[in-house]
């Protein structure tokens, strides 16, 4: 499988309106989180944040906010930031462009329907694409709306071929201040995130770093 796990300046350069990185001089750490909730496997992300009393954002399917709205109500209560991943996982590159946006308008319905303050006049919404995949006219529009929020150190716990010591290894070696890191709450990636990240949060605890929400 071909990805990078480190996306370095050349794409910040071409796409600087994309989040890819936080500029700060502290040692914070942006965890991330796609796909979920997903029972266990979100609720074991949240008990290693709680050891650690670790914030991070997590990047919502909108059909699992609807099969799994008591996960998602924890995500909430226990203070967590919350983006948009679309309703059904869709890839940008694939779905035609007023269907892309009303799947993510459908995902932020529900999500605002648990939201008590939806309408905040302040208050921009986050959103990342599935993939990472989005067309230059997806993002056009969605940029006055959301901010649209990438990464710099993609985990790969996805990738089935990649041996958990290796996602480990490599999430350790391209993590930096202000670093926006790529895990995912799903099946598909269970064995290498539940793997990798109690050893990635003992590592960069112990090196004095804290975990925030985007």
């Amino acid at each position: 499988m071909l990805y990078l796990h480190h996306t370095g300046r050349v794409f910040r350069y071409l796409f600087p309106r994309l989040i890819w990185k936080k500029e700060v001089h502290e040692k914070i750490i942006y965890l991330t989180f796609d796909d979920g909730p997903i029972p266990e496997i979100t609720e074991f992300v949240l008990e290693q944040l709680a050891k650690y009393n670790a914030r991070a954002t997590f990047f919502c399917v909108g059909d699992n906010i609807r099969k799994h709205p008591h996960i998602f109500e924890r995500l909430l209560a226990e203070k967590h930031s919350i983006g948009n991943h679309t309703f059904n996982h869709f890839d940008g590159w694939k779905i035609e462009h007023q269907t892309y946006l009303q799947n993510i308008q459908k995902c932020e319905d529900i999500i605002q329907s648990f939201d008590p303050n939806p309408d905040l006049p302040y208050k921009k919404r986050l959103f990342r694409p599935p993939y990472g995949r989005l067309r230059r006219v997806q993002a056009n529009h969605l940029l006055s709306h959301y901010h649209l929020i990438m990464w710099d150190v993609l985990s790969g716990d996805f990738d089935k071929e990649l041996e958990p010591e290796i996602c480990l290894r490599k999430s350790i070696q391209h993590t930096d201040k202000g670093s926006i890191i790529v895990f995912h709450d799903s099946i598909k990636a269970a064995r290498n995130m539940i793997y990798t990240l109690p050893r990635y949060l003992e590592f960069f605890a112990r090196k004095g770093f804290r975990f925030e929400g985007l």
